[in-house]
């Protein structure tokens, strides 16, 4: 075969190979974006606890930053595409546990839980939409993770305090603004 050929050939497998390739991609934002609005459900209706939610929120962080370490090179494998699949799968599964046994939040459904909800949503349709990259997706995860477990530090000595649920709310609003700023720095997924 000559060069002609073989470059025809070389030309036809990479054609095919990358909507295989965006496919995956598209599939993991996908997933992303699912277990966020799953999470934000599970924080709306109660079934998952403040503690449970800071757990899954920092599972997913580390989730989204192994994500990013693996596309810095440029080069996401097929194998680092399935370990991601892997480690969704897990975190799926987490989430169904977590939503699904006896622990419940309290009845307070005030406004630290819906913002919670909100903020949730915003991030999954940064991830839907492109928006928002693998590393801000990290580090929004992390920031929500950090106030989860600030929260519920915070209710293991009773209900919250006005005091505690502003000091909530302000590190709710520095992350709305965050949100805010990674969703339109023009980066894009």
């Amino acid at each position: 075969m000559n060069w002609t050929g073989r470059l025809t050939v070389v030309a036809l497998f990479g054609a095919l190979a990358l909507p295989a390739i965006a496919q995956s991609n598209q599939e993991i934002n996908e997933r992303k974006e699912n277990q966020q609005d799953r999470i934000a459900n599970g924080v709306q209706n109660g079934s998952l606890t403040a503690g449970e939610t800071a757990n899954l929120e920092h599972k997913e962080a580390a989730l989204n930053k192994e994500e990013q370490k693996m596309k810095a090179d440029g080069n996401f494998t097929p194998a680092e595409r399935a370990r991601i699949n892997r480690q969704q799968n897990r975190l799926s599964r987490d989430i169904y546990r977590d939503k699904h046994n006896a622990a419940v939040q309290p009845g307070q459904r005030g406004e630290i839980n819906q913002r919670k909800e909100n903020q949730q949503d915003r991030i999954a349709q940064g991830v839907r939409s492109g928006q928002l990259t693998a590393g801000e997706t990290a580090r929004l995860e992390s920031r929500e993770a950090r106030i989860n477990r600030q929260e519920a530090r915070m209710k293991a000595h009773g209900p919250l305090t006005g005091a505690e649920k502003a000091k909530i709310n302000r590190e709710q609003n520095h992350t709305s603004k965050a949100i805010y700023r990674d969703k339109h720095n023009g980066r894009h997924q």
